[in-house]
């Protein structure tokens, strides 16, 4: 049963991770008015923003606070950027501030981020886009107010640190609705001249709103479409403008921009004296290892005794003629080899040659079968002649011819026995030349005829 309950403590939690997840609740901005400030010990800042309709508790860190260059206070309207959660040991809601900017100025600010961003993602502030500034320029633009104390600091410093430079003033406002025209035409004017080798665009510091000239869009097309190097020095180190980003090199300041673009003559005189110096040493080694050698050469075999390195030379020559000469005709006589080995190969596989070839081999086994044939014939001839020579040894006619007969009854049948004849029977007696027709008269038998 208990387990369908919820803790206080878990329903805070629940309600945390919802405000934590809500788009709409974070990161947004508030204006509002700032009552019960106080500011902790330990640099937290605790207060209540409200309205004419609501209150909403807030916080802010000391480590989104330390960047304020304002001091809070009650009854201050301000603008605030930050996320709606719960504080959970005492389970209400509150506003965690991570940006603060008095209201007011708060819209300047909102409008200069917007146009940082827009610029950023057309791509002016890009470090591809940025071009290099001479090392040592002859001709530089100073571009701001004639009256100001940031020319009077710039041309000071450059004739202080490089007065061999020409520097020329390009008056402009600084502050107020026409500051920005103006200061976009001073560019312009500066980078059709063709003249200049740079141009610092600057002026010293003021509030948001003085310097806000230099946050306008005119004054970072025309800086980002020149062709001329652009410094831009406007304010103090802690001001930031859309033309220190638009610019090909942000100054913290007009003094320190002219200690940017040229450099001090003093050390170039330095550098240049020690320079020179190397160069004599270097100078001085080098007349030295050159007179060495020259002492060298006047000693060696070739100086003293030149005309038999001459005919040294000469004979070297006719070597590598003869050397060459003989190679040449070695290359030669390879190359008519190759020839005549390829021509060979090319008659061999001429179609002619081929049947020529082809021919004589069918000659040759007409030649081999006839062989063949003649000697199977001749052997099976005297096969026949050997069984012929056998078939005459065992044919009675072959024995009647030694004097044996062979004797037949009336009906045609060899006579075997004696009893196959009886008396009075007519036998025919075959001999070699021919028969006798004899009338049997008596059978004698083998013993009877021994008896005899």
């Amino acid at each position: 049963m208990s387990e369908q309950f919820l803790s206080v403590y878990d329903i805070t939690v629940k309600i945390k991770k919802l405000l934590d997840t809500s788009a709409p609740l974070q990161n947004v901005w508030i204006r509002a008015e700032i009552s019960n400030f106080k500011k902790h010990s330990r640099g937290h800042m605790y207060f209540t923003l409200k309205d004419d309709r609501s209150r909403l508790q807030s916080v802010m860190f000391a480590g989104s606070n330390k960047s304020l260059t304002f001091v809070p206070e009650n009854g201050m309207s301000v603008l605030v950027r930050g996320d709606v959660s719960v504080y959970e040991p005492f389970g209400q809601y509150q506003f965690y501030v991570k940006e603060m900017q008095p209201d007011g100025l708060g819209n300047l600010y909102m409008a200069f981020e917007q146009l940082k961003k827009k610029l950023s993602m057309a791509g002016y502030f890009e470090e591809s886009a940025k071009k290099k500034l001479p090392r040592i320029p002859s001709h530089i633009a100073v571009a701001t107010s004639p009256t100001g104390a940031a020319v009077r600091d710039i041309i000071t410093t450059i004739r202080r640190r490089y007065p061999l430079a020409k520097v020329t003033l390009l008056p402009v406002l600084v502050q107020g609705p026409h500051a920005a025209d103006s200061v976009a035409a001073a560019v312009r004017q500066a980078d059709s001249a063709g003249v200049f080798d740079l141009l610092i665009v600057g002026r010293g510091g003021g509030s948001l709103e003085e310097l806000w000239a230099f946050n306008e869009e005119v004054v970072a097309k025309a800086i980002f479409e020149a062709n001329i190097p652009i410094v831009s020095a406007v304010g103090h180190e802690t001001d930031m403008t859309i033309s220190d980003f638009t610019a090909d090199l942000r100054a913290p300041t007009p003094t320190a921009a002219a200690e940017m673009v040229v450099p001090d003559i003093q050390e170039m005189r330095t550098f240049v004296a020690e320079r020179h110096a190397r160069l004599l040493r270097k100078m001085q080694e080098y007349t030295e290892q050159a007179s060495e050698r020259l002492k060298r050469l006047e000693s060696s075999y070739a100086f003293r005794y030149p005309g038999k390195l001459i005919e040294e030379k000469e004979q070297q020559l006719d070597q590598m003629q003869e050397r060459l000469a003989r190679s040449l005709s070695h290359t030669l006589d390879q190359q008519k080899k190759r020839l005549q080995s390829w021509q060979e190969r090319i008659i061999n596989v001429h179609p002619e040659t081929q049947a020529a070839v082809q021919k004589e081999k069918i000659n040759n086994l007409d030649s081999e079968l006839l062989r063949a044939m003649n000697l199977t014939v001749k052997d099976k001839r005297q096969q026949l002649d050997m069984q012929m020579s056998k078939l005459d040894l065992l044919s009675p006619l072959q024995l009647m011819k030694k004097g044996y007969s062979l004797a037949y009854n009336e009906q045609g049948t060899l006579i075997k026995s004696v009893d196959e004849a009886p008396e009075k029977s007519i036998v025919n007696i075959r001999l070699q030349d021919g028969s006798l027709h004899c009338k049997v008269d008596k059978q004698l038998y083998a013993e009877e005829r021994q008896g005899l």
